[in-house]
């Protein structure tokens, strides 16, 4: 499970054990057991470089947008609500909620893995719960990572290019395809219709 506020010091220089750690001991409300009736509109937009928004105007508070963002949750119709025990509204999202800005990565080949911190605090294992994948939106080609329940984090360009590189020093995955290893899972990176292989799949 994705951990939400980590240490000041983010990830760098944490290694994938410990950054594990925390993912595990994170603790976020269980907005998928709430089903109040809805409410209305929240009168909030996420943008697509992940500012959050109300009534017009960005929310400058940190602590508050993180806060907003473990109250969040994809809806089964691909929506996006705030929702407490209590009530549920509508927000909107431009393009993915979360932005990955922080990657660090562990070992090569099958057994590495990758970390990623999101802008709001979130620190995710790439792997089979959480795939990373690169599709065009409507508006060109970009990687996202599933962080929790449907959640995406659009990865930052700055991180994109760090896993392009570490892509390109990798021997070809299966089929022959370009793309990296995570926790037992391969994301290829060849377009929308590359697919991961799930753990146990053969390496070329």
């Amino acid at each position: 499970m994705p951990m939400t506020n980590p240490p000041p010091d983010a990830i760098a220089g944490m290694s994938l054990s410990e950054i594990a750690r925390l993912a595990a001991d994170g603790r976020l409300p269980p907005v998928e057991t709430w089903h109040p009736a809805h409410c209305g509109d929240s009168g909030m937009r996420i943008a697509a470089d992940g500012t959050w928004y109300h009534e017009g105007s960005p929310i400058g508070r940190a602590a508050l947008v993180r806060l907003f963002s473990t109250i969040l949750r994809r809806e089964a119709d691909g929506g996006h609500v705030l929702v407490t025990p209590v009530e549920k509204l509508s927000i909107a999202v431009e393009d993915a909620p979360f932005v990955a800005i922080e990657m660090e990565s562990e070992g090569e080949g099958a057994g590495r893995r990758l970390a990623f911190r999101t802008h709001v605090g979130d620190l995710v294992i790439a792997g089979p719960a959480h795939r990373l994948v690169i599709e065009d939106r409507g508006h060109g080609l970009h990687p996202y990572l599933t962080v929790r329940g449907g959640l995406e984090a659009l990865v930052a360009r700055p991180v994109y290019y760090e896993l392009a590189n570490l892509a390109l020093d990798e021997p070809a995955g299966p089929d022959g395809q370009t793309g990296l290893w995570s926790d037992g899972a391969f994301f290829a990176f060849g377009g929308p219709e590359a697919d991961t292989v799930e753990p146990g799949a053969a390496q070329t």
